[in-house]
């Protein structure tokens, strides 16, 4: 069976997060990681451009409101295990350390010239004798790097150390001279230059102390060589074996001598608590560690008595270590999270999600005295924690969205006594039990910080001075308290994990506002989404899933023979009210033009300014929207509202085809390849629009032209905007002058600080506020740099027929930027003209003709037929250009490069397919040897594709017209969004469209000549990779299933309590009892499950129709099942069927109910309409053994029970066995197709059982052999082929196949394993929908009648689905397949071949079988340019149309929901 496995919807979860300078030396970056993501963001201010011209920069105090933006995205084949940055000698930028699964390590650094990911180095330590007989993937290698930057430490396999020593900078004036000279050195002097030397490895066994069972790994602060703290268990025990042995664990520190590869051990601490998690080393001036166990914080140093406290009660029985119990408090460590924010700071984030800010009080002696903690606030459930810019934190979440917080300290001028401490802490209480904890952080509680002064400050401040003189007081009964204030910044949504999913029906909504049933006649109209249950405890929620958008259509009405639409605004000075409302809507068709005036309704209008017998190119507002230039085929026309002012006819032998605006200027394309430009003058208070009398030269001719106003200040030709990346080739010294520049106000101890290091301030402990204050100034100006805004420059970017894009300055109309072939689609584009001295070009035009001549063309690339630069994200910081050719739409980023007149480059980020189905499809444009008066007429061929617009539902973007319409977005959170519109429609043109009865919509043209007056649905957030709507639950969803009868679905929900009660096994029966441990004990948790009704068109809970389980009864199992029925005409009647188990303790027997209910409508109560459904209880019935799995076959109800797999008949409200037979461990998942019955076992992979009816038997058909441990099964449906679809633990897929006739299968016996494929995140559930055709042009023949495809949720928040692939199509992405890895270079080093290989824990005597096409690999073909895609396809025998029109397909096909 061929099939193919491609990821549509990115993992979203977050497992790694650092703090990290990786565009340049200037800026602090976030870069987070989760499954095969690695994502950079930027702190940026929120501030809208109105707002933005109010402030002044240097005189703000406090920041504004900032947000996350994203930079750049990457994804990579390998899931990262750990990741860190490092500073490398003389380097503009960090470099990022990265390892993956077993024993690798990559190190990356931003690439400046092309804005890419460079790999500096990889390291691989997967060799057997490194290996040691190791075949499981138990260890995960984590990266530690010296804070100095001197070196770099990687565990690998918990045996071995992998020391990776950087190079120090101590040569400042040999890599000048290199940097001057030609290098003609033999290699190996070279490779003594680079700044990473030659890594070794330590084995931890042949240490003094024999090290095993590492838990964590960290370097101390402060020490003259990189010391290495290592927190391991020599010999291990567990909670139960307390009492015999505790106390197992050790802490060790080495000291590394990198030049001698020497690592004495200078310090050991023995006897800590068994439940050791973390260590956390502290910096200068305190200096020692902090070791964290379960249930205790421990601070240790090396020359000062250990101080530990217990955080609740468990920690007094399950260790003999000294611990003080901390008043106030009864957390628990497990899972948590922790961040440094000061020197003596750290926040923890509990698993609960509560965050806790403990601070270390440190006395004269600088030895930790005492811990203080306080609950700061509640939020989202952690994975990882870090802190940026010294006062904001990011929480990465798996399980919920992440957020950036900021925190606040407040003045710390007040003092307070003991008492009043104690009076503050009982108000606080009453606070906190006011307020409720909800999703995100959004209620604010101060944190107390509390520090010791001397007792003579109680009247007034204390004066440093007097501090240094006397220090603090031994008997401090005073505490200062400073607090902290969080709030929250932005979020970034995540839909991980996907705990369960289903497709169900989606609602639609008519034109008056009724919801409409979906009633789908045949399978080709049913409009299905994907609801998934996703998130965990309090961040619990619904996610409806949406693949293309579907506009919510208010209202259309037939306008023959009209081409093209456009809306515009009224003179804004003259309105009232409502500014920012359409006031006109022109139509243009072959050879006239509708204008219609649009307020309440919609009229035709007359006897105005526009002409209406010519037809129109182009309408838009000049002059901030006061006034309307209207251009015809001959004229351009400016009007003030319908005044017409003034009429340019444009008479140069050839009609205006194209038009761009950037305000005040006017571009016009002419069809003969001129380009007029116009400008907006207003002088003595009557406007006009003037010629340009600069010109570009129209030969070869334009055929594509855009005017861009730009406002990032990307655009650029002075080199002193630019100097911040700093350019790779300036080499050390530059940069470090850049060092020198960036802190003007040096004060005098900064400069001692310099010439004598830090050790002067350490004796100044006490003025460490003062510096704070000081570095808080000089850290603001990060922020006060990306308000500066720039003034806006005005460019035209034109495209000639000879395939070369130009830019050029507006008024001047001088030639910046110039790219060669431009319709290859190179990864970067580059400027041509970057070494050719500026003084060529500007003297004659025909210069740059002759360099553009002498620069190499690929043969036969597609022309630019249309572009477009638009400035995208929050005010337009993110320019983007769209070139579209006859194929495709290439979709690329401006980036600052400090070479060339014009300081940019542009890079891809995407390339849309804009084929047809069929490539016979393309009429090539017919020759324009038509007579005159025939092309001063409208033709569709000039009506402009790519359609910015400004506020659609409150965004702004991109529509691309066409046969594949798409949205374009790139909003504040600088990620690109491109969304499919409408599954199968063609767009002819649309325009947006702000009325009163239509906020913030849209208009356009489909295929028929209707237009459609719409809106985007307002519930979806397109902000997403998929538009998403997350339902919020606050507790954890289970199994989801879709009720299609009564278009309902039903969900299963569990909340958690703790609990002090449980049952006890008193010799025959068991009984309740119940405990009480005191205050500081904490309690387990126990599940409560219950089963809710929610509504798909309001996504609520329908009222008084749920059941709440028992006590103690767990769901295990939840599906609808049709069952033998009299009263319908199938026989057959759909009923919910739920499968319980009561999990009391292992000394009682499990025992399970099965629940079967019926949903019933009733007449809802008044005011109420979702109250119509009702659930009816059929059965209820306590079985043998815990209920595992449910399905139904031919009527019958089949259930997993104990070790056995029971058949039921449903009859008179009893259950009548029928048959049953016995399985291995534990079956957790069965389904059915027919009389077979396809089971999975959690252990023992999966069984093959079929039942006949006559004989009522059930028998063992086939099974596998081998172990598996099977998270989720499905069919896989491939005509008459049945394969089975296996999931298991360690994120592969498996398909399995029946064949009896194979001599291997043992005469059937044994399934057969025909494929697998490694996806690297792990999938809990699947579901199947058939393919069918969607779209105009039908593909002949169809090559996936009646095959099915499955779609997947992974637990990481990934999505995507499994096809079965015709014979040739898989055999020609085989090919594809093979070029391709050799052909791309890999991203870390990353081989996807070994990525996608099967993985598995044990060694197994079969070789991996394949067979699956890795789709995410196949789509990166998309992405070469144009040359090197027909480079590849010649290598495979094929023509680039044919793969790119597979691709076309499997899009369509997998594009439903």
């Amino acid at each position: 069976m061929f099939s193919m496995s491609k990821q549509t919807h990115a993992a979203t979860a977050l497992e790694f997060s650092i703090a990290c300078r990786f565009f340049n030396n200037l800026e602090e970056n976030l870069v987070v990681a989760g499954a095969n993501v690695l994502k950079v963001y930027r702190v940026a201010p929120n501030v809208e451009a109105g707002q933005r011209q109010k402030l002044n920069p240097s005189e703000m105090r406090l920041a504004p409101k900032m947000r996350l933006e994203c930079l750049a995205t990457y994804s990579l084949y390998g899931n990262v295990m750990s990741l860190q940055c490092v500073s490398l000698a003389g380097a503009m930028r960090d470099a990022l350390l990265i390892s993956f699964k077993d024993a690798k390590l990559s190190v990356l650094q931003h690439d400046p010239d092309t804005f890419a990911l460079k790999t500096l180095s990889l390291h691989y330590f997967e060799e057997e004798e490194i290996r040691g007989g190791w075949t499981g993937r138990y260890y995960v290698p984590l990266v530690r790097v010296d804070p100095d930057a001197r070196c770099a430490v990687m565990l690998v396999y918990g045996k071995r150390l992998v020391v990776l020593p950087f190079r120090k900078d101590n040569s400042l004036d040999e890599i000048e001279l290199a940097d001057v000279k030609p290098i003609k050195k033999a290699p190996t002097a070279l490779v003594s230059r680079t700044p990473i030397m030659a890594s070794y490895l330590i084995a931890l066994r042949d240490l003094d102390e024999k090290i095993d069972n590492v838990l964590d790994i960290q370097f101390l602060h402060g020490y003259y060589e990189p010391t290495l703290l290592i927190l391991y268990e020599p010999v291990r025990t567990c909670a139960g074996r307390i009492k015999v042995r505790s106390d197992t664990c050790v802490l060790v520190a080495i000291s590394l001598n990198i030049q001698q590869r020497v690592h004495p051990i200078i310090w050991t601490v023995n006897s800590l608590p068994f439940d050791c998690l973390q260590v956390y080393p502290i910096q200068k001036p305190i200096g020692g560690c902090l070791v964290m166990t379960v249930n205790a914080v421990i601070y240790l140093n090396q020359s000062v008595p250990p101080y530990g406290v217990s955080l609740n009660s468990s920690a007094d029985n399950s260790t003999s270590f000294p611990l003080k119990p901390q008043d106030g408090v009864r957390i628990s460590l497990d899972c948590a999270n922790f961040a440094f924010i000061d020197v003596d700071k750290l926040v923890i984030s509990l698993r609960t999600g509560d965050l806790y800010v403990l601070t270390l009080c440190v006395d004269s002696m600088r030895t930790v005295r005492n811990f203080h903690f306080h609950k700061a606030a509640a939020s989202v459930l952690t994975s990882c924690i870090c802190v940026l810019h010294s006062e904001y934190i990011f929480l990465g979440s798996r399980l919920g969205n992440s957020l950036l917080l900021h925190f606040t300290e407040e003045d710390q001028s007040t003092v307070i006594t003991l008492d009043d401490v104690e009076q503050q802490a009982e108000q606080q209480q009453q606070q906190q039990r006011q307020q409720d904890d909800d999703q995100d952080v959004e209620e604010i509680l101060d944190v107390d910080e509390m520090e010791t002064v001397p007792p003579q400050a109680k009247s007034r401040r204390i004066e440093d001075e007097e501090l240094e003189v006397y220090g603090s007081g031994a008997k401090a009964s005073v505490l200062q308290l400073r607090k902290f204030v969080f709030e929250v910044c932005d979020s970034l949504i995540n839909v991980a994990p996907i705990n369960y999913m289903c497709a169900g029906e989606r609602v639609e909504f008519e034109e008056d506002g009724i919801t409409l049933r979906p009633h789908a006649e045949s399978l080709h109209d049913l409009k299905i989404e994907l609801v998934a249950a996703t998130g965990h405890s309090k961040n619990g929620a619904l996610s409806v899933f949406v693949n293309c958008i579907n506009p919510q259509i208010i209202t259309s009405f037939e306008l023959d023979g009209c081409l093209d639409v456009w809306t515009v605004f009224d003179d804004a000075t003259k309105k009232t009210s409502r500014h920012d409302q359409h006031d006109f809507m022109l139509l243009s068709q072959r050879n006239s033009t509708l204008v219609l005036q649009t307020g309440q309704e919609i009229n035709e209008i007359e006897n105005t300014g526009f002409t209406v017998n010519q037809p129109t190119i182009y309408v838009g507002n000049l002059g901030q929207q006061r006034f309307i230039v209207q251009v015809t085929t001959r004229h351009v026309r400016l009007l003030q509202g319908t005044r017409l002012i003034q009429n340019v006819p444009i008479d140069v032998g050839s009609p205006v085809v194209q038009v761009s605006i950037a305000d005040p200027y006017v571009c016009l394309r002419v069809l003969n390849g001129q380009v007029i430009t116009l400008a907006l003058r207003e002088t003595r208070g009557t406007p006009r629009l003037a010629i340009n009398k600069h010109t570009i030269s129209s030969s070869p001719a334009v055929v594509a032209i855009s005017a861009y106003k730009d406002l990032s200040g990307l655009f650029t030709v002075k080199a002193d905007d630019v100097n911040l990346t700093g350019s790779s080739s300036s080499g050390f010294g530059s940069s470090f002058g850049g060092y020198m520049k960036a802190e003007p106000n040096m004060k005098v101890e900064d400069e001692e600080d310099l010439l004598y290091g830090d050790a002067g301030n350490a004796f100044k402990m006490n003025s460490m506020a003062d510096l704070a204050k000081q570095s808080k100034q000089k850290n603001s100006d990060w922020w006060r740099r990306l308000l500066v805004q720039a003034k806006p420059s005005y460019w035209l970017v034109v495209a000639r027929q000879s395939g070369t894009l130009e830019i050029y300055s507006m008024p001047d109309m001088k030639l910046v930027y110039l790219v060669n072939d431009v319709g290859n689609g190179a990864m970067v584009l580059t400027d041509a003209m970057e070494f050719v001295p500026i003084s060529l070009t500007t003297q004659e035009n025909s210069k740059a003709g002759i360099v553009q001549a002498c620069m190499p063309q690929h043969a036969n690339s597609p022309l630019p037929l249309e572009l477009s630069i638009n400035g995208m994200g929050l005010n337009g910081e993110r320019p983007l250009l769209l070139v579209r050719t006859r194929v495709e739409l290439l979709i690329y980023q401006v980036f600052k490069y400090p070479k060339g007149h014009l300081k940019i480059r542009f890079r891809k980020l995407e390339q849309l397919n804009l084929l047809d189905q069929q490539p016979s499809h393309i009429e090539l444009d017919e020759n324009d040897e038509r007579e005159e008066l025939e092309s001063y007429q409208m033709q569709p061929k000039y009506v402009q594709k790519l359609r910015p617009f400004a506020n659609v539902g409150g965004l702004s973007g991109i529509m691309v017209c066409g046969v594949n319409p798409c949205f374009v977005f790139l909003t504040s959170r600088g990620e690109l969004r491109i969304h499919r519109l409408l599954g199968n429609g063609d767009v002819r043109s649309f325009a947006a469209f702000n009325n009163v009865n239509i906020p913030n919509g849209f208009l356009y043209f489909d295929t028929t000549y209707e237009l459609k007056i719409s809106v985007l649905p307002s519930y979806l957030s397109y902000d997403s990779a998929w538009p998403v709507r997350k339902v919020p639950l606050r507790c954890t969803p289970r199994q989801l299933v879709y009720h299609r009868e009564n278009r309902v679905y039903c969900l299963i929900t569990q909340t958690e309590e703790p609990m002090t009660k449980y049952y006890r096994f008193n010799g025959e029966d068991k009984e309740l009892s119940e405990e009480s441990r005191g205050e500081r004990f904490i309690y387990p948790i126990g599940s409560q499950f219950e089963m809710v009704l929610i509504s798909p068109e309001t996504w609520e809970i329908v009222p008084d129709a749920s059941i709440r389980f028992e006590p103690w009864e767990h769901v295990t199992a939840f599906k609808i099942v049709k069952l033998s029925y009299e009263g319908t005409r199938s026989g057959l009647k759909e009923y919910l069927c739920i499968g319980t188990n009561f999990n009391y303790s292992e000394d009682i027997t499990s025992r399970g109910n099965i629940h079967i209910y019926d949903i019933i409508e009733v007449v809802p109560e008044p005011g109420k309409p979702m109250t119509k459904f009702k659930l009816k209880e059929v059965f209820k019935k306590e079985q043998k053994g815990p209920v595992s799995a449910i399905s139904d076959v031919l009527g019958f109800l089949v259930t997993g029970l104990g070790q056995k797999i029971y058949i039921w008949q449903l009859r008179d409200g009893d259950l009548i066995g029928v048959a049953f037979i016995d399985t291995n461990i534990y079956v957790h998942q069965i389904i059915t197709v027919k009389s077979l019955i396809f089971i999975a076992d959690v252990y023992k992979s999966i069984s093959l059982l079929r039942f006949q009816e006559e004989y009522r038997t059930l028998s063992l058909a086939s099974r596998d052999f081998n172990p598996l441990e099977v998270y989720g099964i499905e069919f896989m449906v491939d005509n008459s082929n049945l394969g089975f679809l296996v999931t298991d633990a360690e994120g592969n897929l498996i398909v399995y196949m029946y064949q009896p006739e194979a001599r291997e299968s043992l005469g059937g016996q044994k399934l057969l394993r025909k494929a697998d494929y490694h996806l690297g995140q792990v999938v809990n559930t699947m579901f199947r929908v058939q393919c069918h055709q969607r779209g105009l042009h039908q593909r002949q023949p169809f090559l996936y009648e009646n095959k099915h495809f499955v779609v997947y949720g992974t637990l990481d928040g990934a999505l995507g689905y499994c096809l079965p692939l015709p014979e040739k199509v898989y055999r020609r992405f085989l090919m594809l397949q093979n070029v391709l890895l050799s052909y791309q270079e890999h991203l870390c080093g990353l081989n996807p071949k070994e990525y996608r290989t099967l993985k598995s824990f044990k060694k197994q005597g079969i070789n991996p079988s394949r067979c699956v096409i890795d789709g995410d690999l196949i789509w990166s073909y998309r992405l070469l340019s144009n040359s090197e895609r027909n480079e590849v396809a010649k290598k495979i025998g094929t023509r680039t149309e044919e793969i790119l029109g597979d691709l076309l397909e499997i899009e369509r096909l997998s594009g439903v929901f």
